[in-house]
């Protein structure tokens, strides 16, 4: 079944965000100059007051960059390949304030070999955020690709470490949390 496609866009500290909704659920986050953003023509009426699904992904977004929210609890439809969609479901495991590279997200899937193939797919994500992209970085700890630009990355990386204690993890989490220039 086709579904028309609406979208909302809200301001952030890391400028504004297009939320776009596919039937119920979110389909696509996309930041200001977003590579592999398509056409805001495919993102369908814009609706100027946000209900349903797009009103809970800004409540659920200002409570985030709040520092009061960590995961988000919302119907998501990404649209893309089964191995995107895996790789995509490997995003939302890595818990806040943590990274990974892309290794370890191949040798979650059982690809060892697969850490280019989990770059592009990583790549075309199209819930950036809610869908944490961001934190998945180089097998080195260097600050890799981001659609929405590596000072957005490197922003909402220090966000979620500055927001959360080290008590908050556990021991092989703390292992792995980022550790950023103050």
């Amino acid at each position: 079944m086709n579904q028309t496609s609406h979208f909302q866009m809200t301001g952030t500290p890391i400028g504004d965000l297009t939320l776009v909704r596919r039937g119920p659920a979110l389909s696509a986050l996309y930041m200001q100059k977003h590579r592999h953003q398509p056409e805001e023509s495919t993102f369908g009426p814009r609706e100027e007051s946000a209900t349903g699904v797009l009103a809970d992904a800004v409540a659920q977004l200002r409570e985030y960059f709040r520092g009061e929210r960590r995961t988000f609890d919302l119907p998501l439809d990404p649209v893309g390949t089964d191995f995107q969609q895996r790789v995509w479901a490997q995003l939302r495991a890595i818990p806040y304030g943590c990274t990974r590279s892309y290794g370890d997200l191949a040798r979650a899937l059982g690809s060892v070999g697969a850490s280019r193939a989990v770059g592009l797919a990583n790549g075309r994500n199209p819930i950036s955020i809610v869908v944490p992209c961001h934190r998945v970085i180089g097998a080195n700890g260097a600050m890799t690709g981001f659609g929405g630009g590596i000072e957005r990355k490197v922003w909402l990386l220090q966000h979620e470490r500055e927001t959360l204690g080290e008590q908050d993890l556990g021991r092989g989490e703390a292992q792995q949390m980022l550790h950023l220039p103050r």
